[in-house]
């Protein structure tokens, strides 16, 4: 199982540190362009444009190198965090986004929304169809969040425990087959050993966390911070004491979830709910 790698690293721009490690992992091979080129199948020169930071390529050449170097989920940060550095997103996001690269460990509770590690790609495009994007934009985002995947999907991911509200069940797709399959992409993810998900039914009642989507990054000697979520912004928590108080908060919303066997029967139910037929 490879070592999961630390993001930071010499070079504090994000676009010069992802040109920095894809010319160290490939040379740590003893590789040359050309060669890269030959065993992925992609234009030897691209690899050499973004080694020199003249552009940073896109998700799928992302991906390919992440599986190539054996470092899922690595490249893909660092690669969200150059392009986010070119759109200017905001400097919270992009350290959360550090952070979840080399987390060991992840727990989470959706208010209403999946995920994005478990969504699908029609899930993924209504969701930000449902935001002010223009389509490139969307675009962009939906091919980068599938790509994201892989720090579950790879070898030596994290553990990943996320807490639905019911709320994010009854909240379907307008397209019905895409959603019987976002509904069998999320027992599948559930199957997967370092993978639990549970439900918190309506019938639970009233809880601590019921307006705040949170999730919970373990990173380097053990430390713990939070990422706090609402349709219009995100807020980083990394002070001890406030995280203290979000966990807290959190479990006590796992007590009063479903157990991962009665959560995957609920799914089981609802996905029995949709009908097969589009025309339905």
């Amino acid at each position: 199982m490879p070592t999961r790698r630390a993001v930071t690293g010499r070079s504090r721009e994000p676009r010069a540190r992802f040109a920095e490690e894809l010319r160290l992992l490939r040379t740590a091979r003893g590789h040359s362009l050309r060669q890269l080129g030959d065993r992925l199948g992609w234009d030897w020169s691209l690899f050499g444009k973004m080694e020199k930071g003249e552009t940073v390529g896109g998700p799928e050449v992302v991906q390919a190198l992440d599986t190539h170097y054996g470092t899922p989920g690595l490249l893909l940060a660092l690669w969200e965090l150059a392009v986010s550095d070119q759109t200017q997103f905001r400097e919270r996001y992009r350290r959360y986004m550090t952070l979840e690269a080399e987390a060991t460990s992840l727990w989470h509770f959706a208010v209403g929304v999946l995920p994005g590690v478990l969504q699908t790609e029609a899930y993924a495009r209504e969701v930000l169809a449902a935001g002010r994007l223009t389509g490139e934009e969307i675009e962009a985002q939906v091919k980068a969040r599938l790509t994201r995947r892989d720090l579950l999907e790879g070898e030596g991911g994290p553990h990943f425990r996320c807490i639905l509200s019911e709320t994010v069940l009854r909240t379907g797709l307008r397209d019905g087959i895409a959603w019987r399959e976002q509904l069998k992409h999320l027992l599948e993810m559930a199957a997967r050993p370092h993978v639990v998900v549970q439900v918190l039914p309506h019938s639970a009642g009233a809880h601590s966390l019921s307006s705040t989507d949170v999730m919970f990054l373990r990173v380097a000697e053990g430390r713990t911070v939070a990422y706090v979520e609402s349709a219009s912004h995100g807020n980083l928590i990394e002070a001890a004491r406030q995280v203290e108080e979000l966990q807290q908060l959190y479990d006590s919303v796992r007590d009063l979830a479903s157990s991962p066997g009665e959560s995957r029967q609920h799914i089981l139910r609802v996905l029995e709910e949709v009908p097969c037929d589009p025309l339905t």
